[in-house]
Parts: C-alpha cells; structure tokens; sequence
C-alpha cells in the first residue's frame, strides 16, 4: 500500500509540475505577443506622421 501512496504523490507532483510550465509558456506567449501588437501599434503610428525622418535631398554645399 505505501508503494501505491508514493506512486500517487509522484503523479500528482508531476502534473502540478506540467501545468505551472504551461502556465509559464502560455504568459511568454502573451508577454511576446503584446509586445509585437505594441511595436506595430508604434510603427502604423509613426508611418502616418506627416514629418519624414531624414531630408528628402541632400543638403547643398
């Protein structure tokens, strides 16, 4: 019988073990997404702007 308890308390270790790292890997996947919304939030954002990063010509000297 104390064989089987042990077994038991094993199985249930590992599968607490198993969701604590899915919940871990499923908040990186959310973390990662909401930063890739936020980046291409920021570049739709600035490509609308009507200010244009660089001169369109070279300056002349």
């Amino acid at each position: 019988m104390f064989a089987y308890e042990v077994q038991q308390y094993r199985s249930a270790e590992l599968i607490r073990r198993a969701d604590e790292a899915r919940l871990a890997r499923e908040v990186l996947r959310a973390r990662r997404a909401a930063r890739r919304r936020a980046r291409q939030g920021a570049a739709e954002a600035e490509s609308h702007t009507p200010r244009q990063r660089r001169p369109r010509f070279a300056r002349a000297t």
